[in-house]
């Protein structure tokens, strides 16, 4: 009896522990889970749902990450929430008092729901986890992080740093908008804080609902308007709406703003300030004033960036930088942090909104609670294809009953044809290994076409992706080869840095050309790879390695034998304000309702002109703008 109670205690001990983490309630609802402090799985509800940024409770990531984990969930060891609600309503209460009586509309919409679900979270995530598991009855496992720590834990536990400070940038969380923490092994301590309303995040998305995107979705929009104009108002936004201080410190001036309280972003002052009112997308087109805009609060996001990290660069004397939160998809302000120099090595998280906050909270747990030791410094994400994969024979039946016509290839084949179609100038739906948790495709469900045609860029906007045709597209590169064609010599695997096309790359403007204004200069060859260079010579890279997708990389292999030519372009595999494709019906349906030439599902090759023409679909207009 004695030497099986010692046997049990054994096992107990020893016995894989398992974290859930969860983020919902605001936008990008994610699950991710831990076994072992190992990340095994991580999705976005979006993916399942098809609503883009779907911020609500994310019932279907979490059946995705449970049944790859294999475990049921009253075999989940700890359930952790990435943030604090209490927190949160408190921070609500306390702004709407020092804003009232402004603000009552937004408050009067806001409690019903506070007072019905969100305040007493714990019950409402405790009655909907017991939907997935009958025999899951013990509330007890349900935690909550703090919003920031789990923004700070997502970048610091997985990156390949023993040692880092981590900024973290967002809107805001709880009070937090802007952190400071210093990582150290298992250890990880936020340090300074800057609090709502004072926020980056807010102040960028405020620019994105003026300029007439959408809020949480548009910022990459105005990112990609920016190098169309000429930053002329980055002083007036200096001198009117933020006090920004020497160490990157700031705040903001809210008697420009509805953010704090209200239904809109900015008010009448903020208008009247730059001499229009907020742009109506539905029917004000885009004009220089506009790009003007853009590229203004874009250059004052890479002030503040700059000051910050050269500050804490040495407050602290740590070489390493990891970074987290919703301003760290800004791939042009990484870019500028990379090239200051100020820190030796950067490491961003590549779900870096809300949806990394679910892993953040698991990590935070396992090390910082559990005080669990981290057993290996590579990076952890295992280059972000962390969500479905499916197999040869499930897709086969799907395709029967979608009566598509196909043809079956091995592996070798698949690469060797799609290879040499890419390099007719094809274009490409490309489904392979598991599924991207993050906002970008990074070859596991991915659009791909050949970046040196000129009239690629203009091609996939317009007839595929259905969006602005301003909008730039990102090449993948052979790790090796990307300081043959980049200036850059680091990593990028998350295709969150920015750097310039090689001067030997780049076709000089002519005078003709350089007088050119706006989309006119959309049309100008500038490299030998014109269908990822953006209209500044630079482009948003990603380094593909063989060591976390083989199959991508030799694709580019023999893409390069052919052509001589490492790069590919490379989109998200999705129509404008389409999450990204998750299941063959999706990625069928996609294909079939837009101007893509083929089709590749693992070891599945479709040609559009093989396909039944009564299947054809009107995508165009099937998802709202984002």
């Amino acid at each position: 009896l004695r030497v099986l109670l010692w046997l049990h205690l054994f096992i107990q001990f020893f016995k894989v522990k398992s974290i859930l983490g969860i983020s919902a309630f605001y936008h990008d609802s994610a699950a991710g889970i831990l076994k072992d402090g190992i990340i095994i799985a991580g999705a976005q509800e979006e993916r399942f749902t098809r609503i883009k940024h779907d911020p609500n409770f994310p019932g279907n990531a979490i059946e995705f990450v449970l049944n790859y984990a294999n475990l049921k969930l009253n075999q989940v060891d700890q359930i952790v929430f990435f943030e604090k609600p209490f927190l949160k309503f408190e921070r609500l209460l306390e702004t709407y008092m020092a804003f009232a009586p402004r603000g009552f509309k937004s408050f009067s919409l806001s409690m019903p729901i506070w007072l019905r679900e969100k305040l007493f979270q714990k019950k409402f995530l405790f009655d909907k986890l017991k939907e997935h598991d009958g025999n899951f009855n013990d509330i007890k496992k349900i935690k909550f992080s703090e919003h920031h720590y789990s923004h700070a834990a997502s970048a610091f536990y997985p990156s390949p740093f023993k040692q880092a400070v981590i900024l973290t940038l967002d809107g805001v969380g709880e009070w937090a908008t802007t952190t400071v923490a210093v990582g150290n092994e298992n250890k990880l301590e936020i340090l300074k804080e800057i609090h709502f309303p004072h926020s980056l995040g807010l102040l960028y998305s405020a620019f994105t609902y003026y300029t007439g995107f959408k809020v949480n979705s548009g910022e990459y929009k105005l990112m990609g308007l920016a190098p169309y104009g000429k930053p002329i108002f980055k002083d007036l936004i200096l001198e009117k709406l933020i006090d920004l201080k020497e160490d990157g410190s700031f705040k903001i001036n809210m008697k420009y703003f509805n953010y704090a309280t209200g239904l809109t972003m900015t008010n009448n002052k903020f208008s009247k300030l730059f001499g229009n009112p907020v742009r109506d997308a539905s029917k004000d087109l885009l004009t220089e004033f506009h790009m003007n805009i853009a590229a203004s609060i874009q250059a004052v996001t890479e002030e503040i960036v700059l000051r910050l990290t050269k500050s804490i660069s040495k407050d602290y004397s740590i070489k390493n930088l990891c970074l987290a939160g919703g301003v760290a998809l800004n791939c042009v302000a990484n870019g500028k942090i990379l090239k200051s120099n100020v820190f030796e090595n950067i490491w961003i998280q590549p779900a870096a909104g809300d949806a990394g906050g679910s892993l953040g909270a698991a990590l935070a747990y396992w090390h910082h609670e559990l005080k669990m030791p981290r057993n290996n410094y590579d990076d952890q994400m295992k280059g972000s294809y962390l969500g479905p994969k499916l197999e040869n024979n499930y897709i086969e039946d799907k395709l029967n009953n979608l009566k598509a016509n196909y043809k079956k290839k091995n592996s070798n084949e698949i690469i060797s044809t799609t290879a040499k179609e890419l390099s007719k100038e094809k274009t490409v739906g490309w489904f392979q290994g598991r599924m991207e948790f993050g906002p970008r495709a990074l070859g596991g469900r991915s659009i791909l076409a050949d970046p040196r045609s000129s009239k690629m860029q203009k091609e996939l906007n317009l007839k595929i992706k259905f969006r602005e045709s301003f909008r730039p597209f990102a090449p993948s590169v052979l790790r090796e080869d990307v300081n043959d064609w980049f200036e850059l010599k680091n990593d990028s695997p998350y295709m969150l840095l920015v750097a310039d096309i090689k001067k030997e790359k780049q076709i000089k403007m002519s005078d003709k050309d350089k007088s050119l204004f706006g989309i006119e200069k959309l049309n100008i060859k500038r490299s030998t790879i014109p269908a990822i260079t953006h209209i500044d010579y630079s482009a948003r890279i990603q380094t593909v390695h063989e060591e976390t997708n083989p199959k991508y990389y030799q694709l580019i292999k023999e893409f390069k034998k052919i052509t001589n030519c490492p790069v590919l372009v490379n989109t998200s595999f999705n129509v404008r304000g389409e999450p990204i494709v998750c299941s063959v019906e999706d990625a069928f349906n996609c294909f079939m309702g837009t101007n893509l030439d083929i089709l590749v599902i693992e070891d599945f090759i479709l040609f559009k002109e093989d396909q039944d023409s009564s299947l054809l679909k009107d995508y165009k207009n099937k998802f709202e703008l984002d």
